[in-house]
Protein backbone atom coordinates (compact mmCIF):
# COMPACT_ATOMS: atom_id res chain seq x y z
CA UNK A 1 0.00 0.00 0.00
CA UNK A 2 1.16 3.59 -1.17
CA UNK A 3 1.64 6.46 1.29
CA UNK A 4 -1.34 7.99 -0.88
CA UNK A 5 -3.73 5.11 -0.56
CA UNK A 6 -2.84 4.68 3.50
CA UNK A 7 -3.54 8.39 3.51
CA UNK A 8 -6.98 8.38 1.80
CA UNK A 9 -7.62 4.90 3.54
CA UNK A 10 -7.52 7.29 7.11
CA UNK A 11 -9.47 10.17 5.78
CA UNK A 12 -12.26 7.71 4.69
CA UNK A 13 -12.06 5.77 8.19
CA UNK A 14 -11.90 9.47 10.41
CA UNK A 15 -15.40 10.30 7.57
CA UNK A 16 -17.02 7.42 8.72
CA UNK A 17 -16.36 7.28 12.45
CA UNK A 18 -17.50 11.56 12.66
CA UNK A 19 -20.61 9.93 10.50
CA UNK A 20 -21.37 7.73 13.02
CA UNK A 21 -20.97 10.18 15.83
CA UNK A 22 -22.76 12.86 14.29
CA UNK A 23 -25.98 10.20 13.62
CA UNK A 24 -25.44 9.01 17.52
CA UNK A 25 -25.51 13.09 18.46
CA UNK A 26 -28.79 13.48 16.27
CA UNK A 27 -30.79 10.46 18.00
CA UNK A 28 -29.78 11.11 21.55
CA UNK A 29 -30.93 14.74 21.17
CA UNK A 30 -34.25 13.21 19.48
CA UNK A 31 -34.54 10.97 22.56
CA UNK A 32 -34.29 14.19 24.74
CA UNK A 33 -36.24 15.97 22.55
CA UNK A 34 -39.06 13.82 22.98
CA UNK A 35 -38.78 13.26 26.93
CA UNK A 36 -38.86 17.39 27.11
CA UNK A 37 -41.81 17.75 25.39
CA UNK A 38 -43.96 14.87 27.13
CA UNK A 39 -42.91 16.15 30.30
CA UNK A 40 -43.60 20.04 29.01
CA UNK A 41 -47.57 18.38 27.79
CA UNK A 42 -47.72 17.00 31.06
CA UNK A 43 -47.05 20.16 32.69
CA UNK A 44 -49.50 22.15 30.58
CA UNK A 45 -52.34 19.50 31.47
CA UNK A 46 -52.43 19.98 35.45
CA UNK A 47 -51.80 24.08 34.85
CA UNK A 48 -55.30 23.80 33.00
CA UNK A 49 -56.78 22.61 35.60
CA UNK A 50 -57.84 25.32 38.71
CA UNK A 51 -56.47 24.23 41.76
CA UNK A 52 -53.07 22.56 40.46
CA UNK A 53 -49.85 23.61 39.66
CA UNK A 54 -47.54 21.49 38.15
CA UNK A 55 -43.52 21.98 37.17
CA UNK A 56 -40.82 20.53 35.49
CA UNK A 57 -38.05 20.21 38.00
CA UNK A 58 -35.15 20.27 35.97
CA UNK A 59 -32.50 17.66 34.42
CA UNK A 60 -31.64 14.10 35.83
CA UNK A 61 -28.41 15.28 36.57
CA UNK A 62 -30.04 17.05 39.57
CA UNK A 63 -31.36 13.87 41.45
CA UNK A 64 -34.93 15.59 41.29
CA UNK A 65 -38.37 13.82 39.64
CA UNK A 66 -39.11 15.27 36.05
CA UNK A 67 -42.34 16.62 37.17
CA UNK A 68 -43.92 17.62 40.80
CA UNK A 69 -47.67 18.30 40.38
CA UNK A 70 -49.16 20.05 43.84
CA UNK A 71 -53.18 20.46 44.75
CA UNK A 72 -53.57 22.15 48.01
CA UNK A 73 -57.48 22.50 47.39
CA UNK A 74 -57.39 18.61 47.27
CA UNK A 75 -54.40 17.94 49.57
CA UNK A 76 -52.27 16.01 46.65
CA UNK A 77 -48.62 15.73 45.95
CA UNK A 78 -47.40 13.75 43.13
CA UNK A 79 -44.04 13.48 41.97
CA UNK A 80 -44.10 12.06 38.17
CA UNK A 81 -41.20 10.32 35.98
CA UNK A 82 -42.25 10.90 32.47
CA UNK A 83 -41.25 8.19 29.86
CA UNK A 84 -41.58 8.64 25.96
CA UNK A 85 -40.47 6.38 23.20
CA UNK A 86 -41.27 4.42 20.08
CA UNK A 87 -40.54 1.17 21.24
CA UNK A 88 -42.93 -1.77 22.55
CA UNK A 89 -41.32 -1.68 26.14
CA UNK A 90 -40.08 1.71 28.49
CA UNK A 91 -38.11 1.23 30.80
CA UNK A 92 -37.79 3.29 34.52
CA UNK A 93 -34.72 2.99 36.23
CA UNK A 94 -34.96 2.02 40.14
CA UNK A 95 -33.02 5.01 41.17
CA UNK A 96 -35.54 7.15 39.59
CA UNK A 97 -38.33 5.44 41.57
CA UNK A 98 -36.24 6.14 45.02
CA UNK A 99 -35.54 9.81 44.18
CA UNK A 100 -39.27 10.45 43.71
CA UNK A 101 -40.04 8.55 46.93
CA UNK A 102 -38.01 10.45 48.63
CA UNK A 103 -39.91 13.97 47.52
CA UNK A 104 -43.41 12.30 48.00
CA UNK A 105 -41.76 11.13 51.71
CA UNK A 106 -40.21 14.79 52.31
CA UNK A 107 -44.05 16.56 52.08
CA UNK A 108 -45.73 15.09 54.75
CA UNK A 109 -48.64 17.75 54.80
CA UNK A 110 -50.33 16.56 51.79
CA UNK A 111 -52.63 13.40 52.67
CA UNK A 112 -52.70 11.97 49.29
CA UNK A 113 -48.75 11.38 48.06
CA UNK A 114 -48.21 9.82 45.18
CA UNK A 115 -45.13 8.19 43.23
CA UNK A 116 -46.08 8.09 38.85
CA UNK A 117 -44.87 7.20 36.21
CA UNK A 118 -46.13 8.64 33.02
CA UNK A 119 -45.76 6.71 29.50
CA UNK A 120 -46.37 7.77 26.45
CA UNK A 121 -45.89 5.19 23.54
CA UNK A 122 -45.59 7.52 20.08
CA UNK A 123 -47.92 6.91 17.31
CA UNK A 124 -44.83 5.71 15.33
CA UNK A 125 -43.17 2.24 16.25
CA UNK A 126 -39.36 1.54 15.50
CA UNK A 127 -39.01 -0.87 13.61
CA UNK A 128 -35.07 -0.46 12.29
CA UNK A 129 -32.77 2.17 12.13
CA UNK A 130 -34.70 5.40 10.73
CA UNK A 131 -37.53 3.18 10.24
CA UNK A 132 -41.10 3.58 11.80
CA UNK A 133 -44.47 1.67 11.24
CA UNK A 134 -47.74 3.46 12.18
CA UNK A 135 -49.48 2.83 15.43
CA UNK A 136 -51.69 4.31 18.18
CA UNK A 137 -50.59 6.81 20.54
CA UNK A 138 -51.35 5.27 24.26
CA UNK A 139 -50.26 6.85 27.52
CA UNK A 140 -50.05 5.10 30.99
CA UNK A 141 -49.95 6.21 34.04
CA UNK A 142 -49.09 4.08 36.69
CA UNK A 143 -48.41 4.73 40.41
CA UNK A 144 -45.51 3.28 42.17
CA UNK A 145 -46.86 0.62 45.17
CA UNK A 146 -44.29 0.93 48.00
CA UNK A 147 -45.49 -2.75 48.78
CA UNK A 148 -42.87 -4.03 46.13
CA UNK A 149 -38.94 -3.55 46.27
CA UNK A 150 -37.65 -0.78 44.39
CA UNK A 151 -36.96 -2.27 41.22
CA UNK A 152 -36.10 -1.45 37.67
CA UNK A 153 -39.34 -1.99 36.16
CA UNK A 154 -40.88 -1.74 32.05
CA UNK A 155 -44.16 -0.88 30.93
CA UNK A 156 -45.19 -2.44 27.60
CA UNK A 157 -47.22 -0.87 24.56
CA UNK A 158 -50.39 -2.76 25.94
CA UNK A 159 -50.22 -1.09 29.59
CA UNK A 160 -48.49 -4.30 31.41
CA UNK A 161 -46.19 -3.65 33.82
CA UNK A 162 -42.84 -5.75 34.98
CA UNK A 163 -40.09 -5.81 37.62
CA UNK A 164 -37.01 -6.54 36.25
CA UNK A 165 -34.74 -9.35 38.00
CA UNK A 166 -31.51 -10.42 36.54
CA UNK A 167 -32.97 -9.42 32.91
CA UNK A 168 -36.33 -11.40 33.63
CA UNK A 169 -39.84 -10.36 33.84
CA UNK A 170 -41.81 -10.55 36.59
CA UNK A 171 -45.41 -9.51 36.06
CA UNK A 172 -45.80 -6.33 38.73
CA UNK A 173 -49.19 -5.12 39.30
CA UNK A 174 -49.06 -1.42 39.13
CA UNK A 175 -52.34 0.05 39.78
CA UNK A 176 -53.63 2.95 36.74
CA UNK A 177 -53.76 6.69 38.12
CA UNK A 178 -56.84 8.53 37.05
CA UNK A 179 -55.55 11.93 36.11
CA UNK A 180 -57.17 15.07 37.36
CA UNK A 181 -56.76 16.42 33.61
CA UNK A 182 -58.54 14.98 30.16
CA UNK A 183 -56.27 12.99 27.84
CA UNK A 184 -56.47 13.82 24.35
CA UNK A 185 -59.29 12.14 22.26
CA UNK A 186 -58.45 9.27 20.23
CA UNK A 187 -58.19 10.62 16.04
CA UNK A 188 -58.86 8.14 14.22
Amino acid sequence: MTSVESTELSHKMISRKKNIQTTNQRVARTRRQRGYNWEDTLVKRFNAIDGWKAFRLGSPSVGLPDILAVSTMENVIYTIEAKSGTNTTLRVPFDQIQRCLKWIHTFELYKTRKMIVAFKFSSKKRIGTGKYEHRELREFFKIWDEKYPVTDFICTYDGDTYAMHEGKRQPLKLESCVMPFVKKPKVR
